[in-house]
């Protein structure tokens, strides 16, 4: 399974994203990912205009929702986003101030009838989370250090990738690998075949001209 799960935090600032909505469904992407940001755990504040876009998608698509919390009052942004229904929401391990609270907030969602995810940084190793793998559906391995779209992809995620897919498969475990971060052509074929699910792409679909031929090219 190949998915494209793309990223409208380029979106922001754009003339009618509603269209924006409408021609990636038409394009055929997977999910819409939804990059939720306080301007605490992350600089940059992006909470109003991902609360408005999750409003609107819902509205116009039945596709699902694909919630990235890099938020440090995380449970309380649980809340927030969890009236959208996504698919998927997931929370950083680094915003918990210990794994009791991972541990929490992980059922806290699934007690919402949504899968939980868990996204580590760059800097943050495999060995820390792996005892979560059993009790969530998605890891978020960042291959960039989150917060602003349009960075280069860190080729050095793909190791960790591996080594993340490996684990699973030893671990007869029923854990999605998502990836996040400076995802294109020119590198998606070798993150796909590290053990990559589920592809986060922003820029490389929102500044296209052809939504859906940038789609089929990915997708290929």
């Amino acid at each position: 399974m190949m998915e494209i799960a793309t990223s409208v935090l380029n979106v922001i600032g754009k003339e009618n994203p509603t269209k924006i909505f409408y021609d990636l469904e038409v394009a055929k992407t997977d999910y819409y990912h939804i990059d939720v940001m306080d301007g605490r755990f992350v600089e940059k504040n992006t909470d109003k205009e991902m609360h408005e876009f999750s409003n609107t998608i819902k509205q116009i698509s039945n596709l699902p929702l694909d919630v990235h919390l890099m938020v440090s009052d995380v449970k309380e942004y649980i809340d927030r986003y969890a009236s959208f229904e996504p698919l998927y929401i997931t929370i950083h391990y680094e915003a918990c101030k210990d794994k009791k609270e991972v541990r929490e907030l992980l059922k806290y969602i699934r007690e919402s009838n949504i899968r939980c995810g868990l996204s580590i940084k760059p800097n943050t190793t495999l060995e820390e989370i792996y005892e979560f793998l059993p009790e969530i559906s998605l890891c978020l391995i960042m291959s960039v250090e989150p917060g602003k779209g349009g960075q280069k992809f860190m080729t050095e995620s793909l190791e960790k990738i591996r080594t993340l897919s490996k684990y699973i498969k030893e671990n007869d475990l029923d854990t999605y690998i998502e990836v996040d971060g400076g995802i294109n052509n020119t590198n998606i074929k070798s993150t796909v075949e590290a053990g990559a699910d589920i592809l986060v792409v922003g820029s490389a679909i929102i500044e296209a001209e052809d939504y859906k031929k940038e789609m089929e090219c990915l997708k290929q």
